[in-house]
């Protein structure tokens, strides 16, 4: 299963590096302990984060302008308050770097039953220091260390009986009902939003 499926040239221009396959690194013992938590009362569609592309955007992000192909690598061109300066200049008149920030949705998506693997950006805490709620997202760090993905490539997350968290750096598959809803805090603008049925550590 892939977490991140465009390609790396996507990830670069707004300056991180994309891991293409969670199941490369997913630590053998996070996925040994792992547990289910929550009720499956229902089927729910194992999806890709390129699902949640609508197909004409995604038809832009993997035909990437010849310019990104002229940047070379370790350059101040390639460094990340440039990429993100050169996002926010061209995003007005540049179709790939629109396609970078869309809040664009598969309407299809509104209402579904699906199971989606991603790492979990903390928002909110219960007493007990449990995830109440969070921006679900492909790549490890994104919105923390690293610049947030596309919109549509981020889901907030709603789950009230909370969700344990030991480590940043451990995925999760998620299962619940996809709304194509966009949210908007200091964080992160994300266009589509789950009501969590259940979870569990991420395994291939």
């Amino acid at each position: 299963m892939r977490v991140a499926a465009i390609q790396v040239s996507w990830w670069k221009t707004v300056g991180v590096a994309a891991i293409a396959l969670m199941g490369v690194w997913a630590s053998t013992e996070a996925a040994a302990n792992g547990k289910s938590e929550g009720v499956l009362d229902g089927t729910f569609d194992t999806i890709e984060w390129i699902d949640l592309i609508p197909p004409h955007i995604l038809e832009i992000l993997m035909n990437p302008p010849d310019y990104l192909y002229e940047i070379e690598d370790g350059s101040l061109e390639d460094q990340i308050s440039s990429q993100i300066s050169n996002t926010i200049a061209a995003a007005e008149d540049d179709a790939y770097q629109q396609a970078l920030v869309s809040t664009e949705v598969r309407a299809e998506m509104d209402g579904a039953r699906v199971r989606i693997p991603g790492f979990v950006v903390p928002l909110e805490f219960d007493e007990q220091q449990s995830v109440t709620q969070f921006f679900l997202v492909p790549y490890f760090g994104a919105c923390i260390h690293m610049p947030p993905p596309p919109p549509n490539q981020i889901i907030l997350v709603d789950y009230p009986d909370g969700l344990e968290l030991r480590e940043l750096y451990m995925p999760f598959w998620i299962s619940g009902e996809l709304s194509t809803t966009m949210s908007e805090n200091d964080m992160a603008t994300s266009a589509y939003s789950m009501s969590l049925k259940a979870y569990e550590l991420y395994t291939e």
